[in-house]
C-alpha cells in the first residue's frame, strides 16, 4: 500500500469492497479511518466513485476517485487511485492498495 502524504489511508485500513454489475461500494476502516464509505461504477477496469469517511478525530472527510485496476506478479488485485479531496484544501494525490 502507497498513499500521497495529504491523504488519510494507511497499511491499517481495510476495505471490504462489493460489485453488482457495474455499481460497486465499499465499506472501510482502520488506522487514521474511523469508518468510511464509497459508492461508484465500474466502466471497463476503470472505478469512479466517491467516498465519505470519519477520521480518529471525528472530522467528516469527502473526496472522489478514478481507480486503474491490475493484477500484480503475485496474482493479487492492485487499484492504482487518482484521487482528490472535495472538503478542506481540496488537494489531490494518488494511492496503490493492494490484495490481502
Amino acid at each position: 500500500m502507497s498513499n500521497s502524504v495529504n491523504g488519510e489511508v494507511s497499511d491499517s485500513t481495510i476495505f471490504h469492497y462489493h460489485q453488482e454489475n457495474e455499481i460497486i461500494w465499499a465499506e472501510y476502516c482502520g488506522g487514521d479511518i474511523h469508518k468510511g464509505f464509497l459508492i461508484g461504477k465500474m466502466i471497463n477496469q476503470t472505478l469512479e466513485f466517491t467516498y465519505q469517511h470519519l477520521n480518529q478525530s471525528l472530522e467528516i472527510m469527502t473526496g472522489k476517485c478514478k481507480t486503474h485496476i491490475e493484477l500484480n506478479e503475485e496474482d493479487k488485485i492492485e487499484l492504482h487511485e487518482k484521487w482528490e479531496w472535495t472538503c478542506k484544501d481540496f488537494s489531490k494525490g494518488k494511492s496503490i492498495l493492494i490484495e490481502v
